[in-house]
């Protein structure tokens, strides 16, 4: 069983599904709303802890309604909450999420995430240095981000930076981190880079080794030092994108002892399973789940 601490956020996501994006200034009919927990550093956590991994997650709730729910979600899922801070006065992030056609678009209000702190990541560290691999977004504030990678790095104990929201990072931060997974544009931003130019290039160009998604053409890899790999998508038919790249994440750091290509082979046909049902958790599959699609569909990583 692998051993995963997550460092993010927790999110309500409150979904709308309509037939097509409104204008601006447009008001549309949507067709179904409903309320599903969120933010990537508690998705990451629940699709780890769906495919077997041990997971604790350091992040922090709101005293609201909400914040009630998602913390006993979490507990429901099999996620420690140990370091899952409780802050009085203070409101649970959400993530207001509109769907359609297969596609979303996400406004995310971090209220309590931006209070997850450097301290309680250094609260965090017995388990930290327990861990199998460490996982860490950027719906926190940059200084806790920061901190992760420093105290993983101190440990010896992997660390992958999923850049979203994506932002420019120092060099010296990112040559912390073991891998960074960003998308294209994801990546360009984070190195201060044109995002029309080549993917390839701008992996090379990164301080660490990067895992890049590219959708529906699956993901390119590489080792520092090496030409980057590439790992066919998963054909499947499309639902809803959303929760696809936290999916991949936690696929790729509960396989990383396998080594990295079966570990990104895995995190694709993890998300693919992701994207066929409504909401961020709705398609994240279990060990089973993963198996059987894995047993149907093999491809192999290809140069």
């Amino acid at each position: 069983m692998a051993r995963i601490v997550v460092v993010g956020s927790i999110n309500m996501d409150l979904v709308t599904v309509a037939p097509r994006f409104p204008a601006p200034g447009e008001t549309l009919l949507g067709e179904r709303f409903l309320t599903v927990p969120g933010g990537k550093g508690a998705n990451q956590a629940v699709a780890a802890a769906r495919l077997g991994a041990e997971v604790a997650l350091v992040g922090a709730l709101g005293d609201d309604a909400f914040g009630i729910q998602l913390h006993d979600g979490l507990r429901a899922e099999g996620v420690d909450t140990t370091h899952v801070a409780r802050l009085d006065g203070c409101a649970s992030g959400t993530a207001s999420i509109a769907v359609a056609e297969g596609e979303n678009q996400i406004v995310v209000v971090p209220a309590a995430n931006a209070r997850v702190t450097p301290a309680q990541v250094e609260a965090a560290r017995a388990v930290i240095g327990r861990a199998d691999a460490v996982l860490v977004q950027m719906e926190i504030s940059l200084e806790t981000v920061e901190a992760t990678l420093r105290l993983g790095h101190r440990l010896g104990v992997p660390v992958i930076l999923n850049p979203a929201p994506a932002q420019k990072l120092p060099a010296e931060w990112l040559q912390l981190a073991r891998y960074a997974t960003p998308n294209q544009l994801e990546l360009a931003t984070l190195l201060g880079a044109d995002p029309a130019e080549d993917f390839r290039a701008l992996m090379k160009r990164a301080p660490c080794p990067v895992v890049l998604t590219r959708g529906a053409e699956g993901a390119w890899y590489a080792e520092a030092g090496a030409g980057p790999a590439h790992q066919e998508a998963f054909p499947v038919d499309v639902v809803d994108s959303t929760g696809a790249g936290d999916t991949f994440n936690a696929a790729l750091a509960v396989f990383l002892h396998e080594g990295l290509p079966q570990a990104v082979r895995k995190a694709c046909a993890a998300a693919a399973l992701s994207v066929t049902k409504l909401g961020a958790r709705g398609g994240m599959p279990r060990t089973a789940e993963l198996d059987a699609l894995l047993a149907r569909r093999a491809p192999l990583p290809a140069a």
